[in-house]
């Protein structure tokens, strides 16, 4: 990518956006004959296109992809072999997804002109931003961003979130001080492998400048959940900290001590005193304007299963700020951005940028407007059926499909897509949902597969005091800071006269139960649970016999087929979730953490 562009600031940037989306089937071609053109001689593509550059036989002679069909190249250059085998240009690191595959991390091929257009993408934000906000640049950001320990493959490549990967690349560490993006947390804080060292300094920073401080942020609603959890369990030695002007010695990181020495510079009794007025008060109920008064909106990934979290953050700014989100993006390429960012929550929709990717669309089904989707289709598919990006159709559902410069080729990212309208000649799209998932509360992503297997092996436990499970369904609890898994089980025991089964177990029965679901998910949650803390113990609840019958008499009643009825194994309905709560007879909880040890591909 030409190196100027990396520079698109302000006016500047929103004509790059409008040159890009006026002329979108253009650019979209002239990436793909790049893309062809850098990387014609690798192994995966001479396998299909013996070296010629032509796209209309790359559309019809190179395959859809799926990650389980790339991986074997993947693993192949983890472990040694050269890059040349998918890509032109040599790999630099492994970005880890949150997604996963067989129980292990999910590793996708990255080169560094991909920090370059990253860098790209957060460079046009604020020039979006500042179109609805003017005077951002008189203020400082408090953004709560954090990094994870990364590791190596065998042959040496770093493995590492993509965010990872901006904080410790020269484009974050070295990238030009400007007054749009003058955060109060300081780079060390952001930088720091512990996540609570990390937090503490990061949040006693934005307390610090809490006069100066005109937007909020985190990258998913849920860090931004946890930081308000942890402010609420830590606000008192925070405010020590800015009465004595000294650190805690439970800060270690040296880093960390350094950097925070310049910001908590001397003592401030009376912002400590300012700070323990408000958070003394009984509700906190808007305690974001009242702690960072200029504040004037909030920016953090809300769609997809962030959505559950946008309640929580409007009752802690009192509906007050703006929720805002910018971008759309995965470890595999970054997307696109929102025109709209100011939006409701619920009408977020992203204009793909079209020099990131070349982008195509498998169409599915769709019903007066409602997606049919079948969650365990994992079809082959054809190549004639996908679709290009300018030939889309308003309201139509689609899943997904990337090419890019570092080696995946007609790749399902497995992100569902609605077009709900267009930019100049660019399509825009709202989030749907992922592809296969199910159920969701922080970075983990469990379909219905890996549920139902789950609940499968633990409901075993039952067997031996002639316990049947009836029925299960689920759903992510999120009005607790972290959010955690609920099931719902109907259980009876077999020729009792004592129709529920659960008034004839041990509890301690059902808690092992509630263990035993979380040792067979997959290893996203189990690192979330055990490692990151981000997702709380499991609860199995017991409801009264006949529940299940009653919530199928609920579906119906609102328009199901009795013929074609399946009980949902996650439950969004808020009248269902209501009926099965009052339902519950008894709930358990997961005594221990699940088992979980650092695994590379």
């Amino acid at each position: 990518m030409d190196g100027k562009k990396l520079e698109y600031k302000g006016v500047e940037a929103l004509k790059e956006i409008e040159s890009l989306t006026m002329k979108p089937d253009e650019v979209q071609e002239n990436l793909l004959e790049q893309i062809l053109t850098q990387n014609k001689d690798t192994d995966y593509l001479n396998k299909y296109m013996k070296g010629t550059i032509n796209t209309r036989e790359f559309k019809s002679h190179v395959p859809v992809t799926t990650y389980e069909e790339i991986l074997p190249y993947i693993q192949r250059i983890a472990n040694g072999e050269d890059s040349s085998l998918i890509t032109g240009h040599p790999i630099t690191e492994m970005l880890c997804s949150s997604g996963t595959s067989a129980g292990k991390p999910k590793l996708t091929p990255s080169i560094a002109e991909d920090l370059d257009r990253r860098t790209f993408v957060y460079n046009l934000i604020m020039p979006i931003i500042n179109k609805y906000v003017p005077d951002l640049d008189e203020g400082k950001a408090m953004y709560l961003y954090f990094v994870k320990e990364e590791m190596l493959t065998p042959s040496g490549l770093p493995a590492r979130t993509v965010l990872t990967s901006y904080y410790k690349s020269k484009h974050f560490k070295c990238r030009t001080r400007d007054p749009w993006n003058d955060f109060t947390s300081p780079d060390q804080t952001i930088l720091s492998y512990d996540s609570n060292q990390s937090m503490h300094c990061q949040l006693l920073a934005g307390l610090i400048y809490r006069h100066q401080v005109r937007r909020l942020g985190a990258v998913f609603a849920s860090a931004l959940l946890r930081a308000i959890s942890f402010l609420e369990r830590n606000w008192r030695l925070l405010c020590e900290e800015i009465r004595s002007g000294q650190l805690s010695s439970s800060i270690t990181d040296t880093a960390c001590r350094s950097c925070m020495s310049a910001v908590l510079s001397s003592p401030d009794p009376c912002l400590a005193d300012e700070i323990i007025e408000i958070c003394s008060q009984i509700s906190w109920k808007g305690i974001l304007c009242q702690l960072w008064p200029k504040a004037m909106y909030i920016e953090a990934v809300i769609t997809g299963s962030m959505a559950q979290y946008v309640p929580a953050l409007e009752h802690y700014s009192d509906g007050k700020l703006p929720l805002v989100c910018t971008m759309y993006a995965s470890s595999e390429c970054y997307f696109g951005v929102n025109l709209k960012p100011f939006c409701d929550p619920a009408d977020v929709a992203f204009t793909l940028l079209p020099n990131m990717a070349y982008f195509e669309f498998l169409p599915l089904g769709h019903n007066n407007g409602t997606l049919v989707m079948n969650y365990d289709e994992e079809e082959q598919v054809s190549n004639d059926k996908l679709v290009d990006l300018v030939h889309v159709k308003l309201g139509c559902f689609y899943e997904l499909v990337i090419t890019t410069f570092a080696g995946l080729y007609r790749y399902r990212i497995g992100d569902v897509l609605q077009v709900v309208g267009f930019y100049n000649k660019a399509p825009q799209f709202r989030f749907i949902c992922r592809r296969n998932v199910v159920i969701s509360i922080d970075t983990e992503k469990t379909n219905e597969d890996d549920l139902h297997r789950s609940v499968t092996m633990a409901k075993k436990l039952l067997e031996p005091y002639n316990v049947l499970l009836v029925e299960y369904t689920s759903y992510p609890d999120t009005s607790s800071v972290p959010g955690h898994y609920v099931l719902f089980w109907e259980v009876l025991h077999c020729g009792s006269k004592i129709e529920s089964g659960a008034q004839l177990l041990d509890p301690n029965v059902l808690q092992e139960c509630c263990i035993a679901v979380e040792e067979q998910l997959d290893y996203v949650y189990r690192r979330c649970r055990s490692h990151d803390k981000s997702v709380g113990p499991l609860e199995i609840c017991v409801v009264e016999p006949g529940t299940f019958d009653a919530l199928m008499d609920l579906f119906i009643s609102q328009g199901a087929s009795i013929n074609q009825y399946k009980t949902p194994r996650c439950i969004e309905s808020k009248k269902a979730l209501k009926l099965l709560k009052s339902k519950v007879t008894a709930s358990f909880f997961s005594p221990r953490d699940p088992k979980w040890v650092p695994k590379m591909c």
